[in-house]
């Protein structure tokens, strides 16, 4: 069959199965089934088997289900509410206030949970009925959050860092470090936004609380101090050299295992509701990357990844041309897919192209996700929405409106780390260097 015509078959067979609400997973290796029929290959079953088995059975994939239990046990202890109450003293005389606790609560959070709904939950869950009660705009309120919450896809330890880096095949830590700076931009971008925007709308905030005394303010900011260690534990052990990721996401587990029981929130049915959680988490990221492996070999059986990189390659695009193209590719994308998925769905056709045109993988690597961060926000499929809709029943085209803003804080974002592609690559290049 001609692979042009190949290609179309698939694709409409692809996003059929996905409207017509069929898991992801089982979306992939249904596609991959029908490649290899149509292709005339062999030993469909063998073929599975041994690829979904050397995509799952990889050793950096250990730090997966590690790090999604350490969020699931912080996700049940009372840590949102600690960040609450240890950051509002310190915030309540900066223009905006309190709506500066979201994204710098989210940013904490995200350091320590690794996902982008996880943070928007358990934030979301104290802040937004607090912020509501002190008469801040719903706009704000909802909009830092939903935008905030991004921030767990890119913070390390990111699990969708893990995902690429294993699709790509570069090291786990190094990733995790290029992460660091631009999610540090991202948070200043969104607090300089809010900032501004506050100046400009005094009438529309609440006045200001009373200022509390500076001892009182450091014996509030006490409660921060188990998770910045945590955080520190985990991340300065990455950073430092002393340990690999997945070694790292043992030291989380055993460190979020700790604060929980010394802050009286570690029994029983907290213990086991985090496993489960972490459980069914993980299995469904593996099903999707053991689907998604299954497509790539289906794929490279039908030459279609090869075609397409030649036809692209043909149209003799800089790498920036390419880049622009590709960033409207993965935001349609992300609008119908979530971020995982997107990732192990393109990039056994994507990353050819980004090596033939000189793309550091490294660097492209944390432009994926911030490109994929855009789509947390976007209807249909924006899951940062959706979640939100869940805790406050807000309209989700609505919720989308407020956080429009922070769509086009992303892009700038992207556009400043294309520009200046040291903001990802300088870090992993001074623990070369070292």
């Amino acid at each position: 069959m001609d692979q042009g015509l190949m290609m179309l078959l698939l694709t409409l067979l692809l996003f059929g199965l996905l409207a017509l609400g069929l898991w992801v997973a089982l979306a992939l290796f249904l596609v991959a089934f029908v490649a290899l029929w149509l292709n005339g290959s062999s030993n469909l079953d063998m073929i599975m088997a041994t690829t979904t088995w050397g995509s799952s059975a990889s050793w950096t994939l250990t730090a997966l289900p590690l790090f999604v239990w350490m969020g699931e046990i912080l996700f049940r202890t009372r840590l949102s509410s600690d960040l609450f109450s240890g950051l509002s003293p310190w915030l309540n005389r900066l223009p905006g206030r309190l709506l500066h606790v979201n994204i710098l609560g989210c940013g904490i959070f995200a350091a320590v949970s690794g996902s982008s709904a996880a943070t928007v939950a358990t934030i979301g869950r104290m802040t937004a009925p607090e912020l509501q009660r002190r008469g801040y705009p719903e706009s704000m309120a909802l909009g830092t959050l939903a935008g905030s919450g991004t921030l767990g896809l890119l913070i390390p330890p990111s699990i969708i860092l893990i995902v690429y880096g294993v699709s790509a095949e570069i090291s786990i830590a190094r990733l995790f470090i290029a992460g660091a700076l631009p999610g540090l931009m991202l948070v200043l971008l969104f607090m300089g936004y809010t900032t501004l925007w506050s100046l400009w709308n005094r009438d529309r905030l609440p006045p200001p609380e009373p200022a509390l005394p500076w001892i009182e303010r450091f014996r509030a900011s006490w409660k921060l101090l188990p998770v910045m260690l945590l955080i520190a534990f985990v991340l300065g052990s990455i950073y430092a050299g002393l340990a690999t990721a997945t070694e790292a996401a043992v030291l989380g587990v055993v460190g979020s295992l700790v604060l929980a029981r010394l802050g009286g929130d570690l029994d029983w049915p907290t213990f086991r509701d985090s496993l489960f959680g972490a459980v069914k988490t993980n299995c469904m990221i593996m099903l999707i990357l053991a689907g998604a492996a299954f497509l790539t070999i289906a794929m490279g059986f039908t030459g279609i990844p090869r075609a397409l990189a030649e036809v692209i390659a043909g149209w003799h695009l800089s790498a920036g041309w390419l880049l622009v193209a590709l960033t409207l590719f993965f935001i349609v994308m992300g609008c119908f897919l979530d971020g995982i998925s997107v990732v192990v769905l393109t990039t056994s056709v994507v990353l050819p192209m980004v090596q033939q045109a000189g793309i550091d993988l490294l660097w492209f690597g944390i432009y994926l996700v911030m490109v994929v961060e855009m789509a947390q926000i976007t209807p249909p499929v924006g899951f940062n929405l959706f979640v939100l809709q869940g805790l406050t029943g807000k309209n989700i085209l609505r919720l989308a409106a407020y956080a429009m803003p922070f769509f086009f804080l992303l892009m700038v974002a992207v556009l400043l780390i294309s520009v200046f592609p040291e903001i990802a690559t300088w870090l992993p290049q001074q623990m070369i260097n070292r």
